[in-house]
C-alpha cells in the first residue's frame, strides 16, 4: 500500500520553505501557492503537489519532474535544478533530497511525530515481537500506542497493510498525522537499517530507541558488517533531549550502538545475571528463566529496585529477550513494575513469530516463524530442541529469499542440518532468481543426508506433514506472517499457517522411508 496523505485544506508552500533547508529557488512562483500532497512518486502528483526528485539506486526522480509539472505540480524539490525551468513552478534546490522529503513531510502532516513518544526498535532480529510487545504493554497500561512495522500499521482496530517496514518519510508521517487524530500519545516503530540509511526517519525525536542484536542480514545493501552497523547506530543519535535507549548487553555490538548516547541515558538489558556491563549502564534488566515449555516460560525478572516472577507466554529464551527489552522500555516510560509485567504476561502470540499452530489429532506441534537469517534461523531451532518431548523429532522447512545476501544460504543450510532431525529445503520469495538455483547454494551447507529438496512450498510442507509422529515438533521458517510467495516480480496468494492448518486435518501421518528424496 502507498501512503500518500493527500491534504485536503492545504499548507502554505512558503510554510513547507521555512522547515526545509533550501540552496535556492528558481520559478516564477517563488514560494507562493497551497501545498496538497507531499510525493516522491510522480505517479501520485494531483493538482497542488510538492514533487520531491530522489535520485534512487535504480532511477532518477529529476527524469520525472516534467511529468510531475504535467500532472499539477505547484512545486519541484531537486538537488540540481533543471535546464528548463517552468513559468508556472517553484523549483527548491537542497543537498539532499531524502532529507528534505523528510523535512517536508513533518511539516506538511503538522509535526505530528513531535505530538508523540516515539520507540525505535532497531537490530537484526526481533524487532517485530519486540515493538507489539511495547506496543501491547503501553495500551494495556493507559497510554495509547500505535504500531508501524513489517509489513502493517496498527492504529487502535485499524490495520493498515505496509509495502516495507520503515515507509517512506511522507507516509511515514501521515501515519503519525493518523495516530495524533485518533488519539495516540506514542507511536513504537521498527527502524530498518535502510530506513537510517536512506533518511526516512530523519529529523523525528525518538523518546525512546532499543537495540535488540545484530548478526549476519543484508549484505546485498550494506558492503560489510561494519557498515551495516554503523547504519543501526544512527538511530541512537536521534534521541530527544529527555529520551533514553536500552540496549542487549549480551551482544558484542551493545557497545558500538551506545556509543554516543550519555550515560544516564543507557539501560541494559542481559540474561546472565551476575555478569559485569560492558556498558556503563544508568538502569541494568536482568532474566533468569526458571522454567519452560513449547507454551510459555515462566521468568524471575529483576529490576533495578525489584524482583518480579511472571509468565512470558512466548516460547524461547531468546522471547525472554524481547520482554526484557520491553519491560524496560516500560520503565523508561514511567509504568509500574507490576503494570509492566501483567500486561507483557497477556501476550501469548505475536503473529509469523515462534507462532504455534497447534498441536494435531496425532499429538504433534507445528510452528511457524519469521526467521530468514542465521541467527534467527539457530535460534529457533535450539529453542525447539531443548523443549520438545524426549525422544521425539524436530522437523524443518525453509528457503531463502532470491535477489537478497546469497553468502547466508549455504550457512542456514549447515544450521539445519547440525541442529533439526529432518530436513527440507524449498523456495522462499524466489523473486526473480531461479528456485533450483537458489536451492543448490543452500544444499551446498548441508551435512548428512537426512534432508529433502522439494521447490514448491505447499509440497514441501504436505511432505513435512506427512512425515510427523506423535511428539514430533514442526517448524516452517522464513516467511512466518507473510499471506504471499513472491515469484518472478509477482506476489502469489501464499499462507504457511494456512496449509499447515489444512493438512492437519487430513490426519495422517507417518511418510514411509523407501520415498525419501534428495532432490
Amino acid at each position: 500500500m502507498r501512503v500518500s496523505g493527500e491534504h485536503s485544506e492545504g499548507v502554505q508552500l512558503e510554510t513547507l520553505l521555512k522547515g526545509i533547508t533550501c540552496l535556492a529557488l528558481a520559478g516564477t512562483s517563488r514560494g507562493s501557492g497551497v501545498i496538497h500532497l507531499v510525493t516522491s512518486d510522480s505517479r501520485e502528483v494531483v493538482p497542488g503537489s510538492i514533487f520531491v526528485a530522489i535520485k534512487g539506486y535504480c532511477t532518477d526522480g529529476s527524469r520525472f519532474i516534467s511529468r510531475a509539472i504535467e500532472l499539477g505540480a505547484v512545486a519541484v524539490i531537486c538537488e540540481e535544478f533543471p535546464p528548463d525551468i517552468s513559468t508556472s513552478c517553484c523549483y527548491i534546490k537542497v543537498s539532499d533530497t531524502r532529507k528534505a522529503l523528510a523535512e517536508a513531510a513533518r511539516i506538511f502532516y503538522g509535526k505530528a511525530s513531535d505530538q508523540l513518544l516515539v520507540i525505535g526498535v532497531t537490530g537484526t532480529n526481533g524487532k517485530t515481537t519486540t515493538a507489539k510487545l511495547i506496543t501491547a504493554m503501553l495500551n494495556a497500561c493507559g497510554i495509547p500506542a500505535g504500531y508501524i512495522g513489517t509489513n502493517l500499521c496498527q492504529i487502535g482496530e485499524l490495520d493498515i497493510p505496509l509495502d516495507r517496514t520503515t515507509p517512506e518519510a511522507h507516509g511515514l508521517h501521515a501515519l503519525f498525522r493518523q495516530m495524533v487524530d485518533a488519539g495516540c500519545r506514542a507511536a513504537v516503530m521498527e527502524v530498518s537499517s535502510h530506513a537510517l540509511v536512506l533518511q526516512r526517519v530523519f529529523g523525528i525525536r525518538f523518546h525512546g530507541a532499543l537495540f535488540t542484536n545484530l548478526t549476519r542480514e543484508h549484505l546485498d545493501f550494506h558492503e560489510s558488517m561494519e557498515e551495516y552497523a554503523a547504519a543501526k547506530q544512527q538511530l541512537f543519535d536521534q534521541l530527544s533531549p529527555e529520551g533514553f535507549a536500552v540496549f542487549n548487553i549480551d551482544d558484542p555490538y551493545a557497545a558500538q550502538m551506545a556509543g554516543r548516547v550519555a550515560h544516564d541515558k543507557i539501560y541494559c538489558c542481559t540474561m546472565r545475571r551476575g555478569t559485569s556491563s560492558i556498558l556503563p549502564c544508568s538502569k541494568i534488566f536482568e532474566a533468569e528463566v526458571l522454567e519452560s515449555t513449547l507454551a510459555s516460560s515462566r521468568v524471575d525478572l529483576s529490576f533495578p529496585d525489584a524482583h518480579m516472577t511472571m509468565k512470558v507466554g512466548l516460547p524461547g529464551r531468546f522471547n525472554v529477550m524481547n520482554v526484557l527489552e520491553a519491560a524496560a522500555i516500560g520503565e523508561g516510560m514511567g509504568l509500574a513494575y507490576e503494570e509492566i509485567c501483567d500486561s507483557l504476561s497477556a501476550v501469548s502470540t505475536v503473529e509469523g513469530r515462534m507462532e504455534r499452530i497447534g498441536e494435531s489429532r496425532e499429538g504433534w506441534y507445528a510452528f511457524v516463524d519469521y526467521a530468514h537469517t542465521p541467527d534467527a534461523l539457530c535460534k529457533v531451532l535450539e529453542a525447539l530442541r531443548l523443549l520438545k518431548p524426549d525422544g521425539s523429532r524436530l522437523v524443518v522447512v525453509f528457503g531463502c529469499g532470491g535477489n537478497r545476501d546469497r553468502s547466508k544460504r549455504s550457512e542456514m543450510g549447515r544450521i539445519a542440518s547440525e541442529m533439526a532431525d529432518e530436513v527440507i529445503i524449498t523456495s522462499d520469495n524466489p523473486r526473480n532468481e531461479e528456485p533450483e538455483v537458489i536451492l543448490d547454494e543452500i544444499e551446498q551447507g548441508i551435512i548428512g543426508d537426512r534432508y529433502m529438496r522439494i521447490s514448491d512450498r505447499a509440497e514441501a510442507i504436505r511432505r513435512a506433514v506427512l512425515m510427523l509422529k506423535k511428539g514430533d515438533v514442526l517448524l516452517v521458517a522464513g516467511k512466518g506472517h507473510e499471506k504471499y510467495q513472491e515469484i518472478a516480480g509477482r506476489k502469489h496468494f501464499f499462507s504457511d499457517k494456512d496449509l499447515i492448518k489444512e493438512y492437519m486435518q487430513e490426519n495422517i501421518s507417518g511418510y514411509p522411508e523407501k520415498e525419501r528424496v534428495c532432490r
